[in-house]
């Protein structure tokens, strides 16, 4: 069976002592739970594994009682609890502290690994009640690398289908592909970790602004724009809060242009971007020979392409993703990592003018500017990570 990194991540943080919680966090549907699964097969210590999957036994009162029983052995020897899905119970932070706390106070050395896919409700309680006592391992979706090794996708499967591990078996019936995308991803990514964990007046907005942003990936589209295409949208302040909402639940979000002022760089329209290519596949609801023959329509998913894997490592590399513009002067992507910088443009076949990494290295000369599809650095490669980002 395939093993991603996280495994290794989380078999490494359990065999060092108790320091902190782990917890695992990712959009939905790319095995965090299968990852923890793995990894628990890998040590040789006492475990015990508990979801939140229930409503009905899930609560603050279950997770203590869960919590005494792993302390029962852990008072003998090493213990690890696992709680899945952990941000489906209500002020569960409080109760993790408290618990937590008691533990390191009496020397029990109980390890704990939590997971959850809303990082909405995740990043609440853990800025309430957990600071300084977790470290956060991420499960983003699958990159180009795992989806060759593992379900030996070309580079074009990958384009069109993404990185959803559960949708790989479908890829041969794309109308089955597109229900599954539909019914097992979006639709719970919305109704369950959006609108039941935020305070959404106007759902039927929040999806109309997922469809309309995911099919316009890669291009730049104002809030004032997006009013026009919605019906009832109300005003651009409730269409930022909605994109923020989609962003943290690592669907869609909205680039903003680079400049060494922040003011300017927040009040810029954004350019939207999938966390993942299928999210524009199924929005566009075109079948796979139109987006990957059409050039305009391949080069928007070349460059989604390009941004899902940026939005990814991002995470994990703690840097961050704006594109750039100044007139006619355009670059598709500018990362900063401290005070280093990279200008990122994606060439996919379609006549584009790329004179926008110039401008920008004479504005910025200590930049890195790399040109994804070129000679030198083609797109499989940059997908499979064998480009550095950052000098």
């Amino acid at each position: 069976m395939f093993t991603r990194k996280l495994v290794s991540q989380l078999v490494a943080r359990m065999t060092e002592p108790r320091k902190f919680i782990q917890i695992v966090v990712g959009p939905r549907q790319t095995g965090k739970t299968t990852a923890v699964l793995q990894a628990l097969e890998k040590l040789n210590v006492p475990q015990l594994f508990v979801t939140a999957d229930d409503p009905n036994l899930a609560s603050s009162l279950w997770i203590r009682n869960e919590w005494e029983q792993a302390r029962t052995s852990a008072k003998s020897s090493e213990m690890i609890l696992i709680i899945d899905e952990i941000q489906k119970i209500t002020g569960w932070s409080s109760v993790v502290k408290l618990l937590w706390d008691e533990d390191s106070r009496l020397g029990i050395p109980l390890k704990v690994i939590l997971t959850g896919s809303s990082a909405l409700l995740l990043q609440k309680g853990l800025s309430e009640s957990l600071m300084g006592r977790f470290e956060i391992l991420y499960s983003p979706h699958w990159n180009f690398a795992e989806c060759q090794e593992a379900f030996d996708y070309s580079l074009d499967d990958f384009l069109f289908f993404g990185g959803y591990p559960g949708a790989a078996t479908l890829i041969k019936d794309e109308t089955r592909w597109a229900r599954y995308i539909g019914s097992s991803i979006v639709e719970p990514t919305i109704s369950q970790d959006i609108l039941m964990m935020e305070e959404v007046r106007k759902p039927a907005l929040l999806r109309s602004l997922f469809m309309l942003g995911s099919g316009f990936s890669a291009q730049e589209l104002s809030f004032t724009k997006m009013l026009g295409q919605l019906q009832d949208a109300g005003n651009t302040v409730t269409l930022a809060h909605y994109l923020d909402l989609l962003s943290k639940a690592s669907v869609l979000t909205g680039l903003q242009n680079y400049s060494g002022s922040k003011i300017r760089t927040r009040k810029s329209s954004p350019r939207l971007m999938v966390y993942d290519t299928s999210l524009l596949t199924y929005a566009h609801g075109t079948g796979r020979n139109r987006l990957l023959e059409v050039p305009t329509d391949k080069g928007r998913l070349v460059e989604s392409a390009v941004g899902a894997y940026l939005l990814a490592r991002s995470k994990e590399d703690g840097f961050e993703i704006y594109w750039w513009r100044e007139h006619s002067n355009e670059v598709d992507f500018v990362i900063k990592k401290g005070e280093k910088l990279t200008a990122i443009e994606v060439k996919s076949g379609q006549v584009k003018h790329i004179g926008g990494s110039l401008t920008f290295k004479k504005m910025y000369p200590n930049a890195l500017s790399l040109i994804v599809g070129s000679s030198n650095l083609s797109l499989s490669d940059f997908l499979l990570g064998k480009k550095n980002l950052f000098l």
